[in-house]
């Protein structure tokens, strides 16, 4: 307390005398010492004509060199700098956070689903467990990628696992025999499987229930991490000659008329920043769209149309699936027959089930869905946090200034020239077109890393509202049941025993290729099998 009583006394003294003549420069080189600003060699003991300053002139003798400014320069920008990243800390941890722990409850709830499946075929159809596995888990690893940000197609990967899943049925379900039926034959039943149908309408219903549930989530987590470049871009924001110059005149100007204890004025602080930060400023609407339009997804994400829901329940549709092929067995034979023929067995048996149900049962054991840990509730609380930070950019000065930079209310402070009781000039608004008339700094056109930023805010902003997402619009689709062709009209709001789904094939193409993300951003495991399963892919379904 008293410490701050001495240096309200000072300013009041500095104020009353104006800044005048330094009286030495003692005070001025020990605080350039302490700020590590540079050597002393070379700097003033006492006042001097300030000829050779650019910025910080004066009409009085002064404490500065030109070496000093340019230092005091390169100080004001860093000072900005360090300003801006402590101030949007707390928001970036909690984007990166969030996003960090999205991405690790995807990966289990994938692995989660990958082993329940497993485990179906283990205890319900252990003679063909063996060969399933390898297409259980490619399957997962499809959900994966495409999560994590690969342009794949969810109709392409539900429609390979079925298709590689029905030699399989077909060689123990629907025409079991001692042993297996030859590459050729079982190469045929996966290119027939679509027009025969064996599993009838569930392929669709998978279609449609994966892309209305990965979608979301691959575009949320698309979403955070674009946050995060938001955040790292406006923290290293270039600020133009004019700009730096008048942080140096704010910052470190009075230094030099001896005056190191002084602080802007509000005012005039409000003028510096809002003029440096006028581009950034224009972040502002676009950044309350994000935030309002992740909060709006967020809220779509329930129900059927949750990625828990859907992926955890997986096991339970292939298992419709397996007994509706064998309901339909001896119809389906037939089929089979009239396209590939009677089968062609080789002498090799597949293996019986080898599946590990132990496996990641300790990481597992700790995700349970009746955990106040779910997705859900981690969203719901994610955004409550978010929310709180909607004006970021839009008071973004004031908060800097309020907090950080001016003199409180009522105290002596600098106005750019001298210590006064108040700033007289006219304070502008935020934003480009606020800037017009500013006193202090001169803002000319746009800046092209904003705008880039702006134009990639805009493109997640449409991607979070698209009408691939069940909250935005209804579902007008059609299906045909496996026994005939009465159409079916889905609505987003029916359940699984209604047999929802639609292929919603149009609409998830419209959006495919919604990423730019790169494989740093892919979990390690799935850039392992990126390149391999990416060719396939595309050399199978073009």
């Amino acid at each position: 307390m008293a410490g701050k009583g001495l240096g309200l006394a000072v300013l009041l003294l500095l104020a009353a005398r104006g800044a005048g003549e330094p009286r030495g420069c003692e005070a001025v080189r020990k605080v350039f010492q302490l700020r590590q600003l540079g050597p002393l060699r070379g700097l003033p003991h006492s006042p001097r004509a300030g000829v050779d300053l650019q910025v910080c002139t004066s009409k009085n003798p002064t404490c500065c060199n030109k070496k000093m400014e340019e230092r005091y320069q390169t100080a004001a920008k860093q000072d900005i700098q360090q300003v801006l990243q402590t101030s949007s800390a707390t928001l970036k941890f909690l984007i990166s956070r969030n996003a960090a722990a999205f991405q690790e409850t995807f990966e289990t709830v994938i692995r989660l689903a990958e082993n329940y499946t497993s485990t179906l075929f283990c205890n319900a159809y252990r003679n063909m467990a063996a060969e399933a596995a390898t297409r259980i888990q490619e399957f997962f690893t499809d959900v994966g990628l495409f999560i994590f940000g690969t342009d794949i197609s969810t109709e392409e990967f539900v429609n390979r696992f079925f298709d590689n899943l029905f030699p399989v049925v077909y060689n123990h379900i629907i025409n079991p025999g001692q042993t297996d039926v030859s590459l050729e034959y079982a190469e045929c039943l996966r290119m027939a499987r679509r027009d025969i149908r064996p599993f009838g309408n569930i392929p669709k219903k998978v279609i449609g229930q994966m892309g209305r549930s990965l979608l979301p989530s691959r575009t949320f987590l698309q979403a955070l991490n674009l946050g995060i470049e938001v955040i790292n871009t406006t923290d290293h924001l270039h600020f133009s000659k004019d700009c730096s110059r008048a942080l140096l005149r704010m910052q470190y100007c009075p230094h030099c008329q001896g005056l190191t204890l002084s602080k802007p004025c509000m005012g005039y602080c409000l003028n510096v920043i809002r003029g440096c930060l006028a581009y950034m400023a224009e972040v502002d609407l676009h950044w309350q769209a994000y935030i309002q339009s992740l909060e709006e997804l967020s809220s779509a994400m329930r129900g059927t149309y949750d990625i828990e829901h859907v992926l955890l329940n997986f096991h339970s549709v292939v298992n419709d699936a397996l007994i509706q092929a064998r309901v339909h067995g001896p119809e389906l034979s037939e089929q089979v027959n009239k396209v590939c023929g009677p089968p062609v067995r080789k002498t090799a048996q597949s293996p019986s089930c080898s599946f590990d149900q132990n496996k990641d049962n300790e990481g597992l054991k700790m995700f349970s869905r009746d955990s106040e840990e779910t997705l859900a509730n981690r969203r719901k609380e994610f955004i409550s946090h978010l929310r709180l930070y909607r004006a970021f950019y839009g008071g973004l000065a004031d908060q800097l200034c309020g907090n950080e930079l001016a003199a409180a209310d009522g105290l002596p402070c600098w106005n750019g020239e001298d210590v006064v009781r108040s700033y007289t000039l006219r304070v502008v608004g935020s934003g480009i077109k606020a800037q017009f008339g500013n006193p202090e700094v001169k803002v000319k056109g746009t800046d092209p890393v904003i705008n880039q930023i702006i134009d990639k805010l805009k493109h997640i902003i449409q991607l979070l509202q698209s009408k691939s997402f069940p909250k935005y619009y209804n579902w007008d689709l059609r299906q045909t049941g496996s026994g005939g062709s009465v159409g079916e009209e889905i609505s987003g709001d029916c359940d699984d025993e209604d047999g929802c789904g639609g292929s919603g094939i149009g609409e998830v193409k419209r959006v495919m290729k919604i990423t730019d993300w790169d494989t740093d951003v892919i979990p390690h495991q799935y850039v392992q099998k990126l390149t391999v399963r990416s060719i396939f892919s595309i050399s199978r379904f073009q």
